[in-house]
């Protein structure tokens, strides 16, 4: 017979799509080790589109500029697919320029986080933008 195994049914789980393995490795290290918080990652649009669709995140987190596909048409993909057009998503970008409130409006963007980022502080903003409760396990 099998122990029971206790599931933490809070816990978020974040898909981070970016196509810079150091970028990835750094954002999944801080926000399952300092929020506490499941991490899938995908390397390419195409890549995080299938994520998406199988694992139902909480959030997604999106690279702006990745080759192949940039992160706007990215997000009007998951916009138009019925399983993750409701699933909300913070992008991750090093052209602030070209983003401005009618974009984010247009696109249904729940926040925008500038690179560089601190990585220490990446789960409070996330958590903040998302209005999720945030109490870091490091404390």
């Amino acid at each position: 017979m099998k122990a029971l195994e206790l599931v933490d049914i809070t816990t978020k789980t974040i898909l981070l799509i970016d196509d810079e393995l150091n970028v990835r490795e750094i954002v999944e290290l801080c926000l399952q080790d300092l929020a506490g918080w499941n991490v899938v990652t995908a390397d390419s649009p195409l890549q995080g589109l299938q994520r998406a669709v199988l694992d139902s995140p909480d959030a997604i987190v999106i690279d702006w500029s990745m080759h192949g596909m940039d992160g706007f048409k990215l997000i009007k993909q998951l916009k138009s697919h019925p399983q993750t057009q409701a699933i909300p998503l913070v992008l991750l970008s090093a052209k602030a320029r070209w983003i401005n409130s009618q974009i984010i409006q247009e696109y249904q963007i729940a926040g925008v986080i500038l690179k560089p980022f601190n990585p220490v502080t990446l789960p409070a903003q996330i958590a903040k933008i998302l209005s999720w409760d945030f109490t870091s396990p490091m404390n």
